[in-house]
């Protein structure tokens, strides 16, 4: 195999413990043609994501309802989860009330509606979706009231669920751990029923999820593609998923 760049050593090391329960390091690196150290970093970050699971002296897929905090996502592939918030953004039109659930893309996007500087209503349960568009005065920013989960730095539970049960909104925006042909799915099983709320109040909505995701199962399943009106993503998917796209008819957009 010649030399390959770090994100390409990744993706490799990705597609092993699919097929595999377990890789060694010093396989990987002799196969990579990189010292062990280089491959452990490797797989260091990709377990700081949550997309592995470290283990003796090498690598396996990350448990199914394992999820790396929200302060750590939130630093990882951050160029890709750029382009998808600022292709989202531009789908908003002035004068909309928006649902935008907790994540790290999801954040992104909330970034981006700041600068962009739109007349508009924004329901969230994400302390740090709410902080950032509260920065921006022509945002009406409704955090919503739950039981607050630090290491998502989002508020979850029958108080969020209630409270977002009396709005209605013209589009959704979520972001998602996984996602599969059976639908996306999530690590944490309380964000899974506001992500379902959100999706049943609003008329329309949208997956914001970079291609990490791809063809990932987690624990528990949020909703079928078919739910969505569009998928906002870096790249096109393959295999299955992309078949299963195509089948719905949903719009896929590549930022």
């Amino acid at each position: 195999m010649s030399r390959l760049r770090k994100e390409e050593r990744r993706e490799h090391i990705l597609r092993e413990v699919e097929l595999h329960p377990h890789v060694r390091i010093s396989d990987l690196a002799g196969r990579f043609g990189v010292s062990t150290e280089t491959v452990r970093r490797d797989v260091e970050a990709l377990s700081r994501e949550g997309l592995i699971a470290r283990a003796y002296g090498g690598a396996s897929a990350a448990p199914m309802g394992a999820q790396a905090p929200f302060g750590e996502r939130n630093r990882a592939r951050i160029a890709e989860r750029e382009r998808i918030g600022e292709r989202a953004a531009e789908l908003v039109c002035p004068g909309e009330v928006l649902m935008i659930d907790a994540g790290s893309t999801t954040h992104q996007f909330a970034r981006c509606l700041a600068l962009r500087g739109l007349d508009l209503t924004v329901l969230t349960n994400s302390l740090a979706v709410a902080a950032t568009l509260g920065q921006n005065g022509s945002i009406q920013v409704i955090l919503c009231p739950g039981d607050l989960m630090p290491r998502e730095a989002a508020v979850y539970g029958p108080e969020t669920l209630d409270f977002l049960n009396r709005y209605n909104a013209n589009r959704a925006f979520i972001g998602a751990s996984g996602l599969s042909a059976q639908g996306i799915s999530d690590a944490n099983r309380a964000a899974v029923a506001v992500k379902r709320r959100m999706i049943a109040q609003a008329r329309e909505t949208f997956l914001l999820i970079d291609h990490s995701k791809f063809d990932v199962d987690l624990v528990a399943r949020v909703e079928p593609i078919a739910s969505f009106a569009g998928i906002i993503t870096d790249r096109v998917p393959s295999g299955t998923l992309r078949e299963r796209i195509e089948q719905v008819g949903l719009d896929l957009e590549v930022a």
